[in-house]
């Protein structure tokens, strides 16, 4: 994470000010990179494992633990019918935000896991779209 801040902030396009986006396990690469403080703002979508402590056993792998490590906004989006993040993991998830005070949205959908592939019965196109919308309205306003 941090050398790709390091890079995108030698850039004539950066402001200066980071975020990131991602799905499925890349949720949950974006909410590991907004751990480091110089993230200010992150969109994780339907972001796997951050309730269940499956990553390998690493020195600083604890996701769930870590979360008011986070200093920027983040946007937390679920299906709520996605089995590989149930309501017992969303709660858990949602709990940790409340206790830990972090700057969070938080919004569940009527819609499975991987609603934003372009493929398949779980696509959802005009979720998507609404999706990638609120994204671009987070960036633009915190970056």
């Amino acid at each position: 994470t941090q050398a790709l801040i390091d890079f995108v902030q030698t850039r004539d396009y950066c402001t200066g000010s980071v975020g990131t986006i991602g799905v499925c396990i890349g949720g949950h690469l974006a909410y590991r990179a907004a751990l480091n403080p110089h993230i200010k703002a992150a969109f994780c979508l339907y972001a796997t494992d951050i309730h269940s402590d499956t990553l390998p056993a690493q020195a600083g792998n604890n996701s769930f633990e870590r979360m008011a490590d986070i200093q920027g906004e983040i946007h937390f989006i679920w299906g709520k019918q996605d089995p590989h993040v149930p309501q017992q993991g969303r709660d858990k998830i949602y709990q940790q935000a409340v206790s830990t005070g972090i700057n969070y949205q938080w919004q569940e959908v009527n819609a499975q896991h991987a609603f934003m592939r372009d493929e398949g019965e779980r696509y959802d196109g005009a979720l998507a779209i609404t999706m990638y919308l609120q994204a671009v309205a987070l960036f633009n306003r915190t970056l």
